[in-house]
């Protein structure tokens, strides 16, 4: 293992949110990109599990389990800190590594705050009980949100794309995993 991973299992509930980018600086701090414009995960987590890239090089094996000591904003990015990462060349091994924290340690969202995560699967219905299908994806257009729905029509995959945003929206059950939307088969 490099220096400051610790072989580990990676946890059940484990969630992939970025990836290493590249070391930063020269006292072994490195550069992340995270999957998610708000990132508050990786703020919060101070154990995070490394997986080697799937293309490349890769400098480790198996999973590893990252202590972290500071993990903070920079431009568009994360840059973070680990014990036992102490140098450029230490951080530099970690480089491509996949990023996975386990979602119970994710900070608790707000009402009506939902993670991506728990919203992929589950069933769209419209107010006349008529189903539009399974969440697919979320998409981020800039101002909004948009939920990508999959619908098996007559052997037929077919798309929808639904404004994740109050006025379609009308209430998101996550115990029966049913959203419930302002929106015709027609749209």
């Amino acid at each position: 293992m490099l220096p400051g991973l610790e072989a580990a299992e990676l946890p059940a509930d484990a969630i992939e949110v970025g990836r290493i980018a590249d070391a930063w600086g020269i006292k072994g701090w490195f550069k992340v990109l995270p999957y998610s414009a708000n990132p508050e995960a990786l703020f919060s987590s101070k154990s995070w599990f490394l997986l080697p890239t799937g293309k490349g090089t890769t400098t480790f094996e198996g999973v590893g389990r990252l202590n972290i000591k500071e993990a903070k904003a920079h431009s568009d990015t994360v840059v973070a800190s680990a014990h036992g990462v102490d140098d450029r060349n230490a951080a530099d091994g970690l480089r491509g590594a996949r990023i996975f924290i386990a979602k119970s340690s994710f900070p608790t969202p707000q009402k009506d705050e939902y993670y991506w995560v728990d919203l992929i699967g589950l069933a769209v219905v419209n107010r006349e009980s008529v189903v539009l299908g399974e969440v697919r994806e979320l998409l981020s257009t800039g101002p909004q949100t948009v939920l990508v729905i999959d619908d098996l029509v007559d052997g037929q995959t077919l798309q929808r794309m639904i404004p994740f945003v109050a006025a379609y929206i009308d209430d998101v059950d996550l115990i029966t995993r049913r959203i419930l939307v302002d929106w015709q088969p027609d749209y």
